[in-house]
This record gives C-alpha cells, sequence and structure tokens, in this order.
C-alpha cells in the first residue's frame, strides 16, 4: 500500500502538498532531476575562504536515484545542478557523478532550465526540482514535479510556497543534513524501485555494473551566463 512508504516520511515531518498518489503518477513521466545547491546538499553557510560542502549520503542518494530509474526506464535521467553561485564543490561533484550539466553563477534561474529543456528535448512537465529558497521559484513555477527542502526559520516563505502551488513535497530535514537523501528515497519507494536498488547495490551485481559503466560515460558540461547568454565553460 502506498501508505506504507509515505507513513514514515510523514514521521519524520515530510509533508505531502500534492497527494502521495499524483506525485506518485507525475513521476512515471519524469526525465531530467535538477538539483539547487546552497540549502539543498548543505546548510547554505558561506564565509570567506571557506567553500560549500555536501555529504557522502546525499551523493550515494542522487547515485541510487538514477540506478533505480535506470532499473525502470533501461536509461539514465538527465541530471543537473543549477546554482546561483560559483560552488566549486558542486562542480566536483558533478564531475565525478558524471551528473551531464552544471550551471553556475546564475542569477535568473529560468535561463538555465531553459537551455538544459532544449539541450535534450525536454518538456517542462518531464524535470523535477529540489530547492529551498526564492531565487528557484522560476524554475518551480515551471517543473513537473517540486520538492522543497525544509528550513524553519523562514513560516510565510512557506506559505507562500504552498499558496501558491509551487511545491509538492517540503522534506523533514533541512539542507545539509541529508535532505537529498530523503528525496531520492521518497522517489525509489513511490516508483517502487527502493528495495531492488538497495539488494543489487549491496550485492554489487552485474545489473549494477552495468548501470555504473552507463552512468560514467556522460562527461559534466558547464555552463554560466555571459551577457545575458548561457554559455558553455
Amino acid at each position: 500500500m502506498l501508505t506504507e512508504i509515505t507513513k514514515p516520511f510523514e514521521n519524520l515531518g515530510g509533508e505531502f502538498i500534492s497527494s502521495p498518489k499524483f506525485i506518485q503518477e507525475k513521476l512515471k513521466g519524469i526525465k531530467a532531476f535538477i538539483f539547487d545547491w546552497d540549502g539543498v546538499f548543505n546548510s547554505g553557510t558561506k564565509g570567506e575562504g571557506i567553500s560549500s560542502t555536501y555529504t557522502e549520503a546525499d551523493s550515494m542518494g542522487t547515485n541510487l536515484l538514477r540506478f533505480g530509474y535506470w532499473l525502470g526506464h533501461k536509461e539514465l535521467p538527465i541530471m543537473a545542478i543549477i546554482t546561483g553561485e560559483n560552488n566549486l564543490s558542486a562542480k566536483k561533484l558533478a564531475q565525478r557523478e558524471h551528473f551531464h550539466h552544471i550551471y553556475f553563477k546564475i542569477a535568473n534561474k529560468a535561463t538555465a532550465l531553459e537551455h538544459l529543456l532544449n539541450s535534450y528535448n525536454l518538456k517542462e512537465e518531464e524535470v523535477a526540482f529540489c530547492f529551498d529558497d526564492v531565487l528557484d521559484f522560476p524554475i518551480a513555477e515551471k517543473c513537473g514535479l517540486r520538492f522543497m527542502v525544509r528550513r524553519d526559520a523562514s513560516p510565510l516563505f512557506k506559505q507562500y510556497a504552498i499558496e501558491n502551488k509551487l511545491c509538492d513535497y517540503i522534506t523533514s530535514q533541512q539542507g545539509g543534513n541529508h535532505a537529498v537523501r530523503e528525496v531520492s528515497d521518497l522517489v525509489l519507494g513511490l516508483t517502487g524501485q527502493i528495495n531492488n536498488v538497495i539488494k543489487e547495490r549491496t550485492a554489487f551485481s552485474e545489473l549494477y555494473t552495468n548501470y555504473l559503466t552507463q552512468r560514467n560515460t556522460p562527461v559534466t558540461k558547464m555552463f554560466t551566463v555571459k551577457d545575458k547568454v548561457v554559455c558553455k565553460v
């Protein structure tokens, strides 16, 4: 039953703004996953000479997410990071994990979304987006599925996102506390792949190694904006 999947997330404090059934149905048509960086993979803390971070638990989450998608669709999903800053850690993770694109120093994130859609002939409704803040709304208002990372310090912001239908699920965990892993786990549960993914990855099976070979094929492309145009770096 669907409640067996959703109840553990609700018990942790996750909020289904759209019904689990709606999210489950929407996932059937998703072909790409986009992640914001600051406030999603980390707390968003910055300082002079201090680089943003990520956790290996979140990194593994994105890998298992792709493996589950590959098992269900026999192809890889498009993976991208869109960040407003020049985050070196984001670039390193994207390259190591063979994400397709990373966009950095993007003030208007809708331009990056449009570029990604055109690059892979995608429709807006075929994109799932994991985000946390107001500069992400230009993407969130367009995408097919929106996973918003919790931030307890801004309840009116959360209220605005809900009232304006800008999110479908709000994580129980905040950025830097494995919110990406939570989203990955939820997607795997709703698509019925969680047990297969864990089993095959644990065994490091032939099925998993075949996936891994394909996953490691893409060479990450980096983009930024110059003179209001998205360009490759």
